[in-house]
């Protein structure tokens, strides 16, 4: 009998930190690498708080978990400069994009091939105005140099039972908040709290989402209209995309759980301050979203986003 060798599967890192509606802007290059190198051992180079998601997604064979060292924690920096030349990666794949993960090049003893904007690298993606594109967009850009094709990704992976919640049909999700340190980001209780009055007149059950953090805007809405379901600190990513699947439709601040909930392919209404951010840049991605950017969120009357939302034809 000839025994043959057990090929040694090609090892590979895939960079990902933050936010997280970034991260869900990733999942499709993501997804993307895996279906390419179907047989090579994938690691994802991440934060704590997407750890759980990166597992159940399936795209990855290993973890990391980067603690973003500052320049004066030595033993992290080490930690971090061990792990990279454990793992023998011959390619890399840069989903940040940004000064740190540049530095994180510098790191490695024996040069990886490198998909990303480090100068000189084997994949360099060339294009000077990267830092003004949409970061899916991007990603489809500099991932083709690499011969990959990146599409919006299934996540039908991303599911729970949310019968408990004793939603009726059809419902409408409302996602008021956003990050405490982007409060401009946030068209107010007020709008929402009419938008939700509105919706239930129509007979339209509205669940209104968000952390436990936003429960103080989310608690302005549901005063207001007590027929609204508050789901404030009691939904994970995985309720959450599950809910939008059956939704009629979502409106949403530009916030992580508003991405996830377009990416599940819920007719999606996106509120962006220009002034804090722009939809070219994350808007969210999705086969049904609509964009409505001001400068000012104040200046957005509710009956603009109610026809964005519900069509002439279905009112």
């Amino acid at each position: 009998m000839v025994m043959t060798e057990k090929a040694v599967p090609e090892k590979i890192l895939v960079i990902k930190l933050s936010a997280l509606g970034d991260f869900i802007l990733a999942l499709g290059a993501m997804e993307a690498i895996r279906k390419h190198h179907k047989d090579a051992h994938i690691t994802l180079l991440t934060m704590r708080p997407f750890l759980d998601i990166a597992q159940r997604s399936g795209y990855f064979n290993d973890i990391i978990i980067d603690s973003r060292p500052e320049f004066y924690q030595v033993h992290l920096w080490y930690f971090l400069f061990r792990k990279l030349n454990e793992g023998h990666f011959t390619l890399v794949y840069d989903l940040q994009l940004n000064k740190r993960t540049s530095i994180y090049y510098s790191l490695f003893r024996r040069k990886p091939e490198w998909s990303g904007v480090v100068p000189g690298t084997t994949l360099f993606y060339p294009n000077p105005d990267w830092r003004n594109m949409h970061a899916f967009t991007r990603h489809q850009e500099m991932l083709k140099l690499a011969g990959i094709d990146v599409q919006l990704p299934d996540i039908s992976w991303m599911k729970s039972d949310v019968s408990f919640f004793g939603i009726k049909k059809p419902y409408v999700l409302l996602v008021p908040g956003s990050a405490p340190q982007h409060l401009a980001k946030r068209w107010s209780a007020k709008h929402y709290a009419a938008l939700a009055l509105k919706l239930t007149k129509d007979d339209y059950q509205v669940v209104v989402l968000g952390t436990k953090a936003e429960a103080d805007v989310i608690d302005r809405v549901t005063k207001v209209c007590p027929a609204a379901i508050n789901l404030s600190g009691k939904t994970s990513l995985y309720d959450i995309a599950t809910l939008a699947r059956d939704a009629a439709g979502a409106v949403g601040n530009d916030t992580g759980p508003t991405h996830l909930i377009a990416l599940a392919g819920c007719p999606t209404v996106a509120l962006f301050c220009t002034a804090e951010s722009t939809a070219g840049l994350s808007a969210p991605v999705g086969k049904a979203v609509q964009v409505i950017e001001a400068n000012n969120l104040e200046d957005v009357p509710m009956t603009d986003v109610y026809k964005k939302l519900i069509p002439a034809e279905a009112a």
